[in-house]
C-alpha cells in the first residue's frame, strides 16, 4: 500500500476517494521505563525506552491506518498526518493517531 504525507502520489492519478482512514493507538509505559527515564531527566540524555515505545506506537498506527485503507478498497493513502498525546492522570499512557484519506490510485 502506497503512503504518504503527500496530496498526491506522482507518476500516479487518484481515481477513487474512499473518505478519511485513521489508525489510533493508546499505550502505556511500563515502571522500568519510567525508572529508566526519570534518571535520564535528572542527568540528561536520551531515553531510549522511551523512544522505542514511540517508534513502536507510531509503526501500529500506521500499520491500523493502511488496514482501515484496505477495508475500504484502496490501495494508497495520501495526506498521512501523526499525532501526539500523553493521556492518563500521571501522564503515563501515549496516544498516536495517524490519519489520512484512503484513495484507489491507477
Amino acid at each position: 500500500m502506497i503512503t504518504t504525507t503527500t496530496p498526491s502520489i506522482e507518476g500516479k492519478i487518484i481515481k477513487t476517494y474512499h473518505g478519511i482512514v485513521f489508525g489510533e493507538v493508546i499505550t502505556g509505559v511500563n515502571f522500568i521505563t519510567d525508572i529508566g527515564a526519570g534518571f535520564r531527566n535528572f542527568f540528561g540524555g536520551r531515553s531510549e525506552g522511551y523512544e522505542n515505545e514511540l517508534i513502536l506506537a507510531r509503526q501500529q498506527a500506521l500499520d491500523e491506518l493502511q488496514a482501515n485503507a484496505s477495508k475500504l478498497g484502496a490501495n494508497a493513502v495520501v495526506g498521512v498526518d501523526f499525532d501526539y498525546e500523553v493521556l492518563g492522570a500521571d501522564n503515563a499512557m501515549l496516544m498516536v493517531t495517524a490519519s489520512g484519506t484512503a484513495v484507489s490510485v491507477e
